[in-house]
Formats: structure tokens, C-alpha cells, sequence
């Protein structure tokens, strides 16, 4: 059962939401149309609401509680981060924004404007963030003076289940106040007995202490091998209380990978993820490949043209060089590139395999022979990678992520972790490209590799192609 406190406090925020969505809405009206002269303000102010927009915009109201409660913003957030709110509320906003605006063009609202749209989406997201921004620090202040507290139990005393509970109570501003474990054979834990918390009860007398005291949540850490059954009892005993029942997810001893709950009809479904490449950020980045890719590919035609031209003059063969390579989760596809060796250049492989100068699988030789003339400027100036936006423009690769790589160096691995390079999407510049390219070992390069994937953001994308373009004009490790 929800207490009477939250339940005013979800209202509240409900209601909040809906007033954001209100005063946004007509503040972008108001400046939209009297900024560029649509309207006057006068006119604005003196205009007769009809019964239709009046019913129209009701819907909308209803549209937009249904999208915020969809995306869990009226759900506890005590143990998600303030940016973890923040991606969910402009997910939220954009998507209500989107609904709006495409209900404009069917209905034929002519007052909705794309404008108008853009104006309401920055003010509605900017103003709910700011809304629970405020409400964050207000119940951080109440939880440091002791109130607004949650009881926690933590179910296992095995050392996963330490380290939660010395996570949380380095963050009090969280709310929480432990107040003890549930286990058997604690005795022979010495780990446990040196950590200084209490063994308040066994699982046999859990539902007693549940009856007895007051706990608003818990944990569960036990091995679900060995216990699934007491767990299960667990769950449901405090499912018949209407006690809030957390699991750590870690429950495989993860090393890289993330776990994320997710909900499909009846079943809670946990799924693993490795690196930081998920939620909005990852759309950010395609819509950025592709409107990038898109005006390079025009502004770049004419170069394109002469290049073409140039390859045909001084070689036999086709202007383009097409391979097929691996890409996101081994999906094979062609990739593009401006032809810099002669042709059957791929049949003449085997003959040079004993001049490779690189370790691991991939072969690289400074001067090979097959490489014509006007073939080895183009690789000294990357140019011959610029026909690779158009596997960018279709979604094969992106600008920046870890490189693809020949079938042929694909089935040379003899080490899974190399192949966790696979789990995004391949690019034309990363890491490799801006520290030492060719120079770089196999295995420095698929620790560069990790790094993006691990670390990955917009920014640092941003950042990578910024540092490409003096590796490129420097031409140094290219090969």
C-alpha cells in the first residue's frame, strides 16, 4: 500500500506535469506567433476558445500524462541518478512533442507550427527537469534531517551483499536506514561477522519479523543455485504485505556487463549489455551520421567525380574497391572505397603473407607492391576512405567506431574478447585512427578498441573527429 504522503506527492507531481505542459504550450503560442508576426498579442489575448480546441487540447493532456507514466517518471527514483531522470523526461517530452505535432498535421492546425513545436518541446522538457531537479534537493534535505526514511532488509550476508549495503549507507541523502540481514549459517561467515551488522532474523522466522517491524523494502542477494526456493518464499511473503522487493541483478558475477529490468506484459525481464552505447544518445548519434554523411556525400560529388576519373586513367579497373566486411554483431556487408591497388590485388595475397609487419591477424606491409601510384597518395591522405559515407548514409557503419574488418582477419582471431568490437557499429575514424594508426600493435588496437566502447559518448565521438583531421593532414601511421 502506498503511504498517504506519497500518494500526495505523486499527485502533485501529476498535476505539476500537466501545468508545465499548459504554460508551455501557450508561452510557445504567445512568442511564436507575436515574434514573427503571425498574430498580435492583442489578437492572441482577445481570441474565443471553441468548444473542439478546447476538447482537442484535453486529449492532448491525457496524451502526455500517458507518455510520462509509460516512461516511469511517477516511479521511486531513490536509487536512479538525476541524469538517468533526465534522459527518461526528455525521451518523454519528445516523443509527447512528436505526437502533438503529427495530431497538428492530421487535424490541420494551422496555429501548430513546427516553431511552435521546437519552442514548447525546450520549454516542457527544460521546465519539468528544473521541476524535479528542485524536487531531488528538497527531499535530499529532508532525508539528512532524518526524515522522509525507507527501512531497508537486506536478504544474504555473502560479500555482494556487503558491499550494497556499504553503498548505501555512504549515500544518505538516498533515505534509507538499514536495518539489519536475513540469512541462516551466518556463523560460519566470518566475513559477515567482521562487517558489524546485524543478523536480525533466519529465514524461517522472516515472516515474523515482517509482521513485527516496520520494513518498507527488500533486498535480495542470494545465490539463486542453492536458494531459489527460499527466495521464492521470500517474494512472496512480502508480495502478500505489499512490501517493495528489490533484486541485486549481478547475479552471474558480471565483469563488463550492465543488467537492465525491463517489462513485457507479465514477465520482468533482465537484460545484460556490455559498453555505454544505449538509450537516446545512441538515436543523437545515428541522426548525426546520417545528416552528416548526407551533406558531406553532396559537398564531396565534384571531388568524388575526379577522383574517379583520375583512378581510371592511371590504372586498369574499376574506380571503386568493394569488400565485404564485418560489422555490428558479425552482420557481413559491402563496404566502399576508392580502389588504391591493381586489380586481382586480393588473389595475390597468399604470395606476400610471409612479408606481413603486423602482429595478430590483420596484414599490413609498408610498401606493397600492389599498390599503384596514385593509390599510395590516396592512402597517405586517407582519401581513399571518403567513399565509406555512404555505408555511413545507410546505416552499414557509423563516422565514429572501431574499424571493419576483412572476413580474412575476422576468422584470424583466437581470442573472444577481440570479438566484443563487433557489439557496435564499425566507423571510419576511432581511437586507432588518431593514435599511431598502422604504427599501433593488434592488441593495443583492440584495447583502444574496448576503450571507445566502454567509455563511449557524444562528446567523445565529437572529440575524435576533431583530433582526426590533424592525424589525417599529418598522414602519420597511414598505410
Amino acid at each position: 500500500m502506498i503511504p498517504l504522503r506519497r500518494k500526495i506527492l505523486l499527485k502533485s507531481f501529476k498535476l505539476f506535469d500537466l501545468l508545465v505542459m499548459v504554460f508551455a504550450f501557450g508561452l510557445a503560442t504567445a512568442v511564436v506567433h507575436y515574434r514573427f508576426d503571425l498574430i498580435s498579442f492583442e489578437q492572441f489575448l482577445s481570441m474565443r476558445i471553441k468548444i473542439i480546441n478546447f476538447v482537442l487540447f484535453m486529449g492532448f493532456l491525457i496524451v502526455w500524462h500517458i507518455i510520462f507514466s509509460a516512461f516511469r517518471l511517477y516511479h521511486s527514483r531513490r536509487l536512479s541518478t538525476r541524469w538517468e531522470e533526465v534522459s527518461d523526461i526528455i525521451r518523454a517530452s519528445s516523443l509527447g512533442s512528436m505526437v502533438i505535432f503529427i495530431a497538428s498535421l492530421l487535424l490541420k492546425l494551422v496555429m501548430i507550427t513546427p516553431g511552435l513545436i521546437l519552442a514548447f518541446w525546450v520549454g516542457s522538457s527544460g521546465l519539468t527537469i528544473l521541476g524535479r531537479f528542485v524536487l531531488r534537493y528538497t527531499l535530499k534535505s529532508f532525508r539528512l534531517r532524518g526524515r522522509n526514511l525507507r527501512h531497508m532488509l537486506i536478504v544474504g550476508t555473502n560479500p555482494r551483499a556487503i558491499q550494497f549495503a556499504h553503498k548505501i549507507e555512504s549515500k544518505p541523502e538516498l533515505g534509507y536506514r538499514l536495518i539489519g540481514f536475513v540469512d541462516d549459517g551466518y556463523a560460519e561467515n566470518g566475513e559477515f561477522k567482521k562487517s558489524g551488522y546485524a543478523l536480525v532474523a533466519s529465514f524461517n522466522d522472516f515472516s515474523t519479523f515482517l509482521r513485527d517491524h516496520v520494513v518498507d523494502e527488500v533486498v535480495i542477494s542470494l545465490p539463486m543455485k542453492s536458494l531459489y526456493d527460499k527466495a521464492s518464499r521470500i517474494v512472496n511473503l512480502c508480495e502478500e504485505q505489499g512490501v517493495i522487493v528489490r533484486f541485486l541483478s549481478n547475479m552471474f558475477n558480471l565483469k563488463l556487463g550492465l543488467s537492465k529490468v525491463d517489462q513485457f506484459e507479465d514477465d520482468s525481464v533482465v537484460t545484460v549489455t556490455t559498453g555505454a552505447m544505449k538509450g537516446f544518445p545512441i538515436l543523437v548519434k545515428r541522426a548525426m551520421d546520417f545528416i552528416a554523411s548526407l551533406i558531406l556525400l553532396t559537398i564531396l560529388a565534384p571531388i568524388f567525380f575526379v577522383i574517379a576519373l583520375l583512378i581510371k586513367l592511371t590504372s586498369p579497373g574499376t574506380a571503386f574497391f568493394v569488400q565485404e566486411r564485418i560489422g555490428l554483431n558479425k552482420r557481413r556487408f559491402r563496404l566502399y572505397k576508392f580502389r588504391t591497388m591493381v586489380p586481382g590485388a586480393e588473389k595475390k595475397l597468399p604470395e606476400l603473407e610471409d612479408l606481413n609487419e603486423v602482429s595478430g591477424p590483420v596484414f599490413k606491409i609498408k610498401n606493397d607492391p600492389r599498390i599503384t601510384w596514385i593509390g599510395k597518395f590516396l592512402r597517405k591522405t586517407s582519401v581513399d576512405e571518403l567513399p565509406q559515407l555512404i555505408n555511413v548514409l545507410k546505416g552499414d557503419m557509423s563516422l565514429v567506431g572501431p574499424r571493419p574488418l576483412p572476413v580474412r582477419d575476422y576468422e584470424g582471431f583466437d581470442q573472444d574478447w577481440h570479438r566484443r568490437r563487433f557489439s557496435v557499429r564499425p566507423g571510419i575514424t576511432c581511437l586507432w585512427q588518431i593514435d599511431g594508426r598502422s604504427n599501433t600493435s593488434f592488441d593495443k588496437w583492440m584495447e583502444l578498441d574496448m576503450e571507445y566502447i566502454d567509455n563511449w559518448s557524444l562528446g567523445l565521438d565529437l572529440k575524435i573527429l576533431v583530433r582526426t583531421i590533424p592525424a589525417v593532414l599529418k598522414g602519420s601511421g597511414a598505410a
